[in-house]
């Protein structure tokens, strides 16, 4: 069960590069749950599958050799998530649909998993951690800098023409 939510199910299993099809997976569950229930509801449910995702990395790779597998993906979940609460709050706030942002959805994809795989600085200290924590805090990390992407962006491509 553990090892299933750690997974994704069959989506950590898919080849090449598990954790690109894990964030497109979580695009489509964070706007499956935007639609459900808003910002509120992706904002609230980050922090449920974040701590469901920590005891689930913890027990899925107890014992194992390999402490970060490359098919366990809640991490990635998590942080896209976090990548995409700009567009998700934008899109509640201007009452228009998730996709209408789709601007920021492209920027928020691209840049966690650019963070992600290029770990500069906080995002590499976490990846060396031991354990759950470093598991996952590499991708919270990165989709707190991809949000700041995404929210820095959104800033400028809204200023009024002749402002910048």
């Amino acid at each position: 069960m553990m090892r299933a939510i750690a997974t994704l199910g069959p989506i950590g299993h898919l080849r090449p590069a598990p954790g690109t099809w894990g964030s497109a997976a979580a695009i489509l569950l964070a706007w499956a749950l935007h639609m459900l229930g808003g910002f509120v509801l992706l904002f609230v449910t980050t922090f449920a599958v974040t701590a469901l995702g920590w005891w689930a990395v913890r027990e899925a790779t107890l014992g194992q050799a390999d402490k970060d597998p490359s098919e366990i993906i809640i991490d990635e979940v998590a942080g896209q998530w976090i990548a995409l609460w700009p567009v998700s709050l934008g899109a509640t706030m201007a009452g228009t649909d998730f996709w209408a942002l789709w601007p920021g959805v492209l920027t928020a994809f691209v840049a966690f998993r650019l963070f992600d795989i290029l770990k500069p600085g906080p995002v590499g200290w976490a990846d060396r951690q031991e354990g759950a924590f470093g598991v996952m805090a590499d991708d919270l990390i990165a989709g707190w800098l991809a949000a700041m992407v995404v929210a820095a962006l959104a800033v400028l491509a809204h200023l009024p023409m002749g402002s910048a």
